[in-house]
């Protein structure tokens, strides 16, 4: 076998976003564009010589090959071992866990999370730093520098590696070591979760539905929920991975997920309901007609931790990103604990977490995740769900209903306008930043703004700056709306609106959340002009 030095040139636009490299599946499929992004990790986290890294991906469309490019390349680099996922299959939490457990330095991950797969569809690839988690914004910039400036790879010139079979083999110098996927994280969820009781649960008759939408969770769920809890079998479906995820979207919210929310709010429903995304990390809850935001999922978990073995000690803080409603902030302050308030992006939470600062954190789109690993975590939250299912005797919706009495409801949702032209999402975030100095004290709507900034980020571990983080214009009474670009499309702009008002009368807390929401829904429009600039007169997705 020899090596390589292949000449190249920079591609542009391989900038990392909120979670790694994400493109239309093609363009990772062109000439040079995943082996330029490749070399630029190795070459922008001081080399591949002597190192170890774990490997693996959800399954998606091209999975299979880009797994075979990185192994040669990681070979050709110097890379002393990759530890892969059989079939270069790993969940991205599982991801986590193999590279804390083996202690390696760090990880590549082949998903593009939630997005659709596919021969059309989207691709991605990241880089996890040695503490498993998403690399920190200081290591993400010194790849993209890297793309900007490469002018040759290293390959590997050999056969394919058999990643079929758990096993070691060798590439070149380079050892590999396949490895069962599940295994090591379904051994680390029985030394959280109090198994023994949700076994019981299930043996008393309780019924789940877990949609693991054709994703990778499915291999993970069937061996944990039937295989060892004792779920009834069919209690996991669409449990086949598949490359282009059956022809779905696998981002669990009530609108990709709809058949298991019609099941859910149907005769004869399930006493719980879940489901996951591509790549393993998102998570959806929800009851016999309860459907649980994901922000009132985090604050839920928090105030019932110490019911599960891993928290009975407390908490030692949790952590939101700034558009996840302050639903969590009450229960902090109930426990006398810290709430930090990040931006975006799971990386923001590694310090926390690594500092011992936070135990648990969450994200609205759908992450939820603890000091367990590095990522958040899909299948976690629906243990950590049925763990206190088990223990309080109580149906999601009766926890709910006695959360938001203790507690306050939340009323909370989230707008997407997906594929705007680019210039038009600038241009409409560049009018909104022009008045936040004036917005303070006005009336928008029937609402009277509070205050209105452009929400930084100092980090109190390293001291590190992150500014430019979103837009928010918060009301008189708790009402909020937050703007931001994603990070994660692929394609044109997505403008996502965040809204909020906080209800503590008991009496009205039944409401449809868009019904609940409709005066801060007219002021978000009134200031940012959204339908004006965008041109559509309704979101393509409301969660």
């Amino acid at each position: 076998m020899s090596i390589h030095t292949v000449a190249t040139a920079p591609i542009e636009g391989q900038k990392p976003g909120t979670s790694g490299l994400r493109k239309k599946t093609p363009v990772f499929m062109g000439p040079h564009y995943l082996e330029n992004f490749v070399q630029s990790i190795f070459n922008g986290t001081g080399g591949a010589d002597g190192k170890t890294y774990v490997l693996g991906g959800d399954g998606r469309y091209f999975n299979d090959r880009a797994a075979q490019v990185i192994l040669r390349m990681a070979a050709a680099n110097g890379a002393k071992k990759v530890i892969v996922g059989q079939n270069a299959i790993l969940s991205t939490p599982a991801a986590s866990h193999l590279i804390r457990k083996r202690g390696t330095d760090g990880g590549i991950i082949m998903s593009a999370s939630h997005n659709p797969g596919g021969p059309n569809e989207d691709f991605g690839v990241k880089f996890n730093a040695a503490n498993g988690g998403p690399a920190p914004e200081g290591m993400t910039e010194k790849i993209f520098a890297e793309t900007k400036t490469l002018t040759a790879y290293k390959m590997l010139d050999a056969q394919d590696v058999d990643l079929s079979t758990p096993g070691t083999t060798s590439l070149g110098a380079m050892e590999i070591e396949v490895v069962d996927p599940v295994a090591d994280y379904q051994d680390l969820m029985a030394e959280i979760f109090d198994f023994d009781a949700i076994r019981a649960l299930f043996a008393g008759g309780f019924r789940m539905r877990f949609d693991a939408m054709h994703a990778v969770t499915g291999p993970y769920a069937r061996a944990i929920l039937e295989g060892t809890l004792g779920a009834p079998a069919g209690s996991v479906i669409n449990a086949a991975p598949s490359p282009d995820f059956g022809g779905g979207h696998p981002d669990p919210n009530p609108i990709w997920a709809k058949p298991l929310m019609e099941e859910m709010y149907g005769d004869n429903a399930p006493d719980f309901g879940a489901a996951s995304d591509g790549d393993g990390d998102r998570n959806m809850i929800v009851g016999k007609g309860a459907y649980v935001t994901p922000s009132d999922s985090l604050a839920v978990l928090a105030a019932n931790a110490t019911l599960v073995p891993a928290y009975a000690g407390g908490l030692r803080g949790v952590a939101r990103s700034m558009p996840t409603s302050g639903a969590v902030d009450r229960v902090a302050d109930s426990l006398g604990i810290a709430c930090y308030e990040t931006p975006t992006g799971w990386k923001f939470f590694g310090n926390l977490l690594d500092a011992g600062r936070a135990t648990l954190c969450g994200e609205e789109s759908a992450g939820t995740g603890s000091d367990h690993v590095r990522e958040k975590d899909g299948l976690w939250a629906v243990l950590f769900w049925l763990n206190v299912l088990a223990k309080r005797g109580q149906s999601v919706a009766d926890i709910m209903t006695d959360h938001w009495a203790r507690f306050g409801r939340n009323y909370y949702s989230r707008h997407d306008y997906e594929a705007v032209d680019s210039a038009a999402a600038n241009g409409l975030m560049d009018a909104v930043r022009g008045q936040l100095a004036t917005l303070p004290g006005s009336s928008v709507a029937g609402l009277t703004v509070t205050g209105a900034d452009e929400f930084a980020y100092d980090d109190p571990v390293d001291g590190s700056r992150s500014e430019g983080q979103g837009l928010r214009m918060m009301f008189e009474g708790g009402g909020r709306v937050v703007l931001r670009l994603s990070g994660t499309g692929t394609e044109g702009a997505t403008l996502r609106v965040y809204l909020e008002r906080l209800e503590t009368d008991s009496a009205q807390m039944d409401k449809d959340p868009q019904d609940a929401l409709a005066d801060v829904i007219a002021a978000a429009d009134a200031i940012a002009g959204i339908t004006s600039r965008t041109g559509r007169d309704a979101p393509d997705v409301i969660t």
